[in-house]
């Protein structure tokens, strides 16, 4: 196995494996406090690599990159993975890693509408595949906690703003994937610490407790480590976010973008797999047809574009064979 599939497994086992440690801690922390912790953890990791791929591309990071890595970090730490977090809280860590890992179903559309993208039949046929998939697991006989449901799908459309804006920032000022998830994570890291730090002040706590939000008052920063709870809190942030985002872009450079996607569509099936035995989450019949969807629409995406490659590519050969007898 070369390094670069290594890799490709190593991060999958760790990006299938958030939501299930995430439902094991979670009583031990506030949602918004275990979001913070993860994402500052997970950012330092992730320095160094992001320094070494700033000189690789000969860049500085300067004043103008920084109103839109403010904005995605946003868009990723503060919303995606707070409602991610939350949605962990309401339903069943299996259901919220089905639904994210179907961020795509909302990319595609606002890839054409944002980006300018042509949908093609493959990008229909993904989206309308999983489509049918969410359906089918958002079965109302056995249907699952409806707050986080949509919890879930706010944290993949979210996610996939996130996506679409950092490839803008990416097309715009030339850095790369690893540079946007660093300094993403990095500022909304701080946007969160910010906005926690917000929340005891008296007017702003009182304000949340007046509207029946409590909950988000006074929000601890540290107040959930203990040495119980430490040893996950550093799975989580160094290995399955750290370690896991470093896996995934060390083995896009010795494979492709392409290959190493391959990692967002194990983790709908790998993820409810590893939910059964440690949480005890049991799998109706639908949401095993849902993920059987799913997956063929990501499996679609990912065969269908070397196919068409290929198909091109022995067209052009063909009407250069002609062009050479004519001649």
């Amino acid at each position: 196995m070369s390094f670069g599939y290594f890799c490709i497994l190593i991060s999958t086992l760790f990006f299938s494996s958030i939501e299930i440690v995430l439902k094991l801690v979670s009583a031990d922390f506030n949602p918004l406090e275990l979001n913070f912790l993860r994402f500052a953890i997970g950012s330092a990791m992730l320095f160094p690599l992001a320094l070494r791929s700033l000189k690789r591309l000969n860049m500085r990071i300067e004043a103008r990159h920084w109103p839109r890595f403010l904005f995605t970090g946003f868009l990723c730490v503060v919303v995606s993975m707070t409602c991610f977090q939350l949605a962990i809280s309401y339903t069943q860590a299996s259901i919220v890693a089905i639904l994210f890992s179907c961020n795509a179903v909302f990319v595609i559309p606002l890839a054409h509408v944002l980006l300018k993208q042509t949908m093609n039949w493959v990008s229909v046929g993904s989206l309308l595949l999983s489509v049918v998939g969410m359906i089918f697991i958002l079965n109302p006989e056995h249907m699952p906690n409806t707050t986080g449901v949509i919890l879930a799908l706010l944290s993949a459309l979210a996610f996939a703003l996130y996506g679409i804006t950092g490839q803008v920032g990416q097309k715009k000022y030339g850095y790369n994937g690893l540079v946007l998830t660093f300094f993403s994570f990095f500022a909304g890291s701080l946007e969160m610490l910010l906005l926690m730090s917000l929340t005891h002040l008296p007017i702003v706590s009182e304000g949340l407790t007046s509207l029946g939000l409590a909950q988000f008052s006074q929000l601890p920063i540290i107040a959930g480590i203990s040495w119980q709870s430490l040893p996950t809190l550093i799975y989580l942030g160094i290995f399955a976010t750290g370690f896991g985002y470093a896996c995934y872009f060390m083995a896009m450079e010795r494979t492709s973008a392409a290959t190493t996607s391959v990692i967002f569509y194990i983790k709908p099936a790998l993820a409810p797999i590893l939910a059964l035995p440690i949480l005890g989450e049991v799998l109706h019949i639908n949401t095993v047809i849902g993920i059987g969807f799913i997956i063929a629409g990501s499996a679609l995406m990912l065969c269908a574009k070397p196919l068409i490659q290929w198909r091109n590519n022995l067209r052009t050969r063909r009407l250069l064979h002609n062009e050479s007898q004519w001649g």
